[in-house]
């Protein structure tokens, strides 16, 4: 995951260089975010729902071979085109990773799925942190190219260690998931609830990472604009530690509903309000909060059917990129009629509906523990 976060967060200053090397028109270097997500759709919706009939350890090393493969490819592409197309291929390789090893921690861990996936997510927002950083290393060094030599190696080193590595034990397992099983799963409230809330979550998420570095050029000076995007980031890390080592105990729902209280007002005071360096203080107390959607809300639908935590991780992974996708694009829209202040405030919007399914989705839990104990 740490190299993950790195090849992702990665992609904004590289875009830059290779606009300088290929001599490509934006338009060009726009199609490098869709050419990733469109092979890891596509590959962790189909390897999620296969789970169950899959070779783990065989398929998490082949991803990790042809990631390194296709890292490599972009290191040496001559021109633009082959520099997207390993795009392709490396989003495709990284669904196949990431469509089982959050399944595979599930099982590893059945008693404290919530500890280990926050720290998972923990460690993608390490390496991101770190991508931006080591692009400058790079091209300080060398050039852009230099990024993926460095991420080709790391990614090869790890799958010689997966295939290495004897299975463990697992305590429980994933089982195979037929159509019928699949309608069922689609219409239990805890998948619904969190496809919906993970839609309007991650849609935040994504308009942050898009435009938040926009935004920051309105108001503050150029070294401190460009460097908020990282302070966000950088929140994720020690709140999904905490949140990891919490959630077991205090139970997912109980602990994203006040998250999602507090960023409400903190939205509206960092974009309303806030001015120099508390913007960057405000921030990074959005990092911390809203770093902790994505871990939290898949780790309570995969706790109401362990059994199926692959299909569970395929439905979250399409939810957030369609979030991701969509609010950065209407919130372009919004600054191109008017200005970013306010593309920024209308998050408030997303992130109010998501508060909302989270409510329904908390009323809806007590009324099944009720049930289920009619004497508590």
């Amino acid at each position: 995951m740490v190299l993950a976060g790195i090849a992702m967060m990665a992609r904004g200053p590289v875009i830059v260089e290779l606009g300088e090397t290929f001599d490509a028109p934006e338009w060009q270097l726009g199609l490098i975010a869709p050419a990733g997500t469109a092979g890891y759709l596509v590959v962790i919706a189909f390897v999620g729902f296969g789970a169950g009939h899959l070779d783990a350890q065989r398929f998490v090393t082949l991803g990790l071979v042809g990631s390194a493969l296709a890292l490599l490819a972009m290191a040496i592409a001559p021109m633009l085109a082959v520099f997207l197309l390993a795009v392709l291929v490396r989003g495709t390789m990284n669904g196949v990773v990431r469509g089982l090893n959050r399944p595979l921690l599930s099982h590893f861990y059945p008693d404290s799925r919530g500890r280990v996936y926050g720290y998972y997510d923990m460690a993608w927002a390490a390496g991101a942190v770190v991508g931006p950083l080591l692009v400058i290393v790079a091209v300080a060094l060398l050039d852009w190219r230099l990024t993926y030599y460095a991420l080709a190696a790391g990614m090869g080193a790890l799958a010689l260690l997966v295939w290495r590595l004897d299975a463990p034990a697992v305590e429980s397992s994933e089982e195979p998931i037929d159509r019928a099983e699949v309608a069922q799963l689609l219409r239990r409230p805890e998948v619904v609830g969190m496809a919906a809330a993970m839609f309007f979550g991650t849609g935040v998420e994504g308009g942050l990472f898009i435009w938040l570095p926009t935004y920051a050029s309105g108001e503050l000076p150029s070294h401190l604009a460009s460097i908020t995007l990282s302070v966000m980031i950088a929140g994720y890390v020690p709140a999904r530690f905490v949140y990891g080592r919490v959630a077991d105990r205090i139970g997912y729902l109980r602990l994203l509903l006040p998250i999602l209280v507090g960023l409400v007002p903190l939205f509206y005071v960092t974009f309303a309000y806030a001015e120099g360096l508390w913007i960057l203080a405000c921030v990074a107390a959005i990092g911390a909060g809203i770093g902790g959607i994505f871990p939290l809300l898949i780790s309570y639908a995969t706790e109401a059917v362990p059994h199926h935590s692959g299909p569970v991780t395929a439905i979250a992974a399409v939810s957030s990129s369609l979030g991701v996708g969509s609010v950065p694009a209407l919130m372009g829209v919004v600054i191109s009629g008017s200005d970013a202040t306010l593309a920024m405030q209308l998050l408030l919007v997303p992130l109010g509906l998501a508060l909302v399914v989270l409510v329904a989705a908390r009323v809806a839990e007590r009324r099944r523990e009720a049930i289920a104990s009619p004497d508590a």
